[in-house]
């Protein structure tokens, strides 16, 4: 196992092992009618979609998703080329989709690293994207875009049929097939996993943390 790969490990293992704990990302939010890269400060956030209408002129597009409180996610134009090249030109079909959004620090405004949204993982694609999209006025550079791995819902009990054997998935259970496929994927998508989910969800992977850092070992 590389050095890297090491360091990351041992990063995880921290992570994991300091489930119960204080959560103060509900105390830095900035107070805002929409999602602000500040909300991201402390970790990124993986969305599903379940509205896009349009804005206003300086932000056109708005996206809310599962859980906003009524503050959707207004992308940039960077960022609604990215979407239009991943997911195409209908806002409609994107409802049902998922994204994970991070802070980059380096986005600039009025010459001023402040920091925006940016887009690292979405549903929908089973490869990377590179697209060109503009920095700045006089500069363009490539951009990616990675798969997101998500795990199937649970069909509803009507659905699963009356026979004994039938079972029912439950959220632990979801939880851990998500983890087990970004294992699959590398370091970087289970750490993204780990660090989107609830304090609760992290509380209640607690008694499966070996099991879960030897998928991680065995998806090297």
């Amino acid at each position: 196992m590389s050095k890297k790969a090491l360091n990351i490990q041992a990063n995880l293992n921290i992570t994991m092992e300091n489930n119960i704990m204080t959560d103060l990302t509900k105390t830095i939010e900035a107070k805002s009618n929409q999602l602000n890269a500040d909300d991201l400060q402390a970790s990124p956030r993986t969305i599903k979609i379940t509205k896009v209408t349009a804005g206003n002129a300086d932000q056109p597009i708005a996206i809310n998703y599962e859980g906003d409180n009524n503050k959707p996610y207004y992308p940039c134009k960077s960022m609604r080329r990215a979407l239009v090249a991943v997911w195409g030109a209908d806002g409609a079909s994107y409802i049902g989709q998922s994204m994970t959004l991070y802070r980059d620090p380096d986005v600039r405004f009025g010459g001023i690293a402040v920091g925006g949204i940016r887009i690292s993982h979405v549903t929908g694609i089973d490869t990377a994207l590179t697209m060109v999209l503009t920095a700045s006025r006089a500069k363009k550079k490539p951009y990616t875009v990675k798969p997101l791995k998500v795990a199937a819902p649970t069909a509803p009990l009507h659905e699963q049929g009356e026979a004994e054997d039938a079972t029912l998935e439950t959220e632990m259970d979801v939880l851990k097939v998500a983890m087990r496929e970004a294992a699959a994927i590398g370091e970087q998508e289970f750490i993204a996993i780990w660090v989107g989910m609830t304090a609760d969800e992290k509380i209640a992977l607690n008694d499966y943390k070996e099991e879960l850092k030897q998928q991680l070992k065995e998806g090297k």
